[in-house]
C-alpha cells in the first residue's frame, strides 16, 4: 500500500475508516488500474521504475493521481534503499497531502535505515502533528459530530499499532545522538511530537541529564522542574536536582528533601511495565544508592561529616554496578573522612575511587599522592 489510500471500485466504508489522509479511488478496469497492475506484476528493478515514470509523466498527472504516483516512487525507492530519492518524493507527497500518514511511516522508516537524525526527528514531529490534527478535525458537513467521533476512535484504534511503532523508531533513533546538547533538543522535540506517547515523560528525563552533560544549567532545570510539576513522585528528577544542588552547595534544604522523597517513593514504586523483577529490583537498588549518595554530599556541606560517612557507605554497594555514580560516592566518601581526620579509610575510599574507569579516578589519584606525601616538619 502506498501512501495515499487506494480504492478499487467501490469504496468501502471500512477502508475509509481506517484512512488518515486523502484518498485516490481506482475504478476497476480503468486505464489506471492496468497501469497499477503493469506496474505491480513488474520484477526486474529497472522495468517496474520505468512504468513508474511513464505512469507518472501520463495519466498519472491527472486529478489526484500525482500523490499516487510520487507514492508509487517513495515505495521504489525505498525498497531499493535509494533513500535520499525516498525523501525526496515522499517531501513530494507531503506538498500534496501532509496528513498522509502512511507515507509519514515510510519516512521515518527511510530516515532510521539511513542514520539520519535530523530527517528522522523532522518526519516524527510530522506524524505527531499528523495524528494531533486528526484528532482535532471536525466532523464533515454531511457527518454528524457523534458519528465523526466514533469514526475517529475506529480510525485511531486501527493505526494505534503503526503509531507506537513510529514513537518507538523515532525515541530509539534520537536517543542515539552522542552529542549531549543535540540528545537533549531531539528529545524534548520528540516529547513535543508525541505528548500522550508511553516514551514521552521518559524522553524528557533523559533530556534533562543530557542538558546537564551539556552543561545547559538552565535547560536542565527547566526540564526537569517542569516534570517534578507533572509528577512530583519522578524519582529521576528528584535524584538529579538533589545531586545537583548537593554538588553546587545551593538549596541543601531542598536537595535534602528531594533525596529523601526518592528514598520514600522507591520503597512503595510499582514495577514498570515490559521490565523484570531482577531489573527492577536493580534499578531500585542503584537509585536507593544514588539517593543515599546525594544525601552524603548534603551532610558533607553541611558539615555533618559523620552522617556523610554513613549515607556515603550505605551507598556504595549500591551504586557499584554503575562506575561513574560508585567512583563519585566513593570519592565523596574520601572528602568526608578526611574532614574527620580518618586518613587509612579516606586513602581507602579514595583507592576504590580510582578503581574504576571514570572522571573521578585522576581527582582520587590526586588525593592518594597528597595523602602519600610525607608531613612537612616545622621550622626550629
Amino acid at each position: 500500500m502506498i501512501g495515499a489510500v487506494i480504492l478499487l471500485g467501490a469504496w468501502t466504508s471500512d477502508a475509509l475508516a481506517q484512512q488518515i489522509g486523502q484518498y485516490v479511488p481506482i475504478q476497476a478496469g480503468s486505464d489506471v488500474d492496468h497501469a497499477l497492475s503493469e506496474i505491480n506484476a513488474a520484477t526486474d528493478p529497472a522495468q517496474k521504475l520505468g512504468l513508474i515514470q511513464k505512469f507518472a509523466d501520463g495519466i498519472g498527472k491527472e486529478g489526484k493521481y500525482p500523490l499516487l504516483a510520487n507514492g508509487l516512487f517513495v515505495d521504489y525507492y525505498l525498497g531499493r534503499k535509494n533513500y535520499d530519492k525516498a525523501f525526496e518524493y515522499g517531501d513530494k507527497v507531503f506538498e500534496l497531502d501532509q496528513d498522509n500518514f502512511q507515507n509519514a511511516i515510510n519516512m521515518v522508516r527511510a530516515a532510521v535505515e539511513k542514520g539520519d537524525l535530523d530527517r528522522l526527528s523532522s518526519y516524527g514531529e510530522k506524524t505527531g502533528g499528523i495524528i494531533q490534527r486528526f484528532k482535532a478535525a471536525s466532523a464533515p458537513a454531511d457527518t454528524s459530530a457523534s458519528a465523526w467521533e466514533e469514526q475517529k476512535k475506529r480510525t485511531l484504534e486501527a493505526n494505534k499499532d503503526n503509531f507506537t511503532y513510529v514513537q518507538q523508531l523515532v525515541f530509539s533513533g534520537v536517543y542515539q545522538a552522542k552529542d549531549p546538547a543535540k540528545r537533549a533538543a531531539l528529545l524534548v522535540k520528540f516529547a513535543q511530537a508525541f505528548p500522550d506517547s508511553a516514551y514521552a515523560n521518559q524522553a524528557m528525563g533523559i533530556a534533562a541529564t543530557a542538558y546537564q552533560q551539556a552543561q545547559n544549567t538552565p535547560k536542565m532545570l527547566e526540564v526537569a522542574n517542569g516534570l517534578l510539576t507533572k509528577n512530583p513522585n519522578d524519582v529521576g528528577m528528584l535524584l538529579l536536582l538533589s545531586d545537583y544542588y548537593g554538588e553546587k552547595g545551593e538549596q541543601l534544604d531542598k536537595a535534602e528533601s528531594y533525596a529523601k522523597k526518592a528514598l520514600t517513593t522507591l520503597e512503595s514504586a510499582a514495577r514498570p511495565e515490559g521490565m523484570t523483577d531482577d531489573q527492577w529490583a536493580q534499578q531500585k537498588a542503584l537509585q536507593k544508592g544514588l539517593a543515599l549518595s546525594s544525601l552524603g554530599q548534603v551532610n558533607i556541606e553541611k558539615k555533618d561529616n559523620a552522617q556523610a560517612v554513613e549515607n556515603l557507605k550505605a551507598a556504595a554497594p549500591l551504586v557499584k554496578s554503575d562506575d561513574v555514580s560508585y567512583a563519585r560516592n566513593q570519592y565523596r566518601l574520601g572528602f568526608a573522612l578526611l574532614n574527620l581526620k580518618r586518613n587509612p579509610e579516606a586513602r581507602e575510599a579514595f583507592t576504590q575511587a580510582a578503581s574504576v574507569n571514570s572522571p573521578y579516578r585522576a581527582l582520587a589519584q590526586d588525593k592518594l599522592k597528597g595523602l602519600a606525601a610525607p608531613a612537612r616538619r616545622k621550622a626550629s
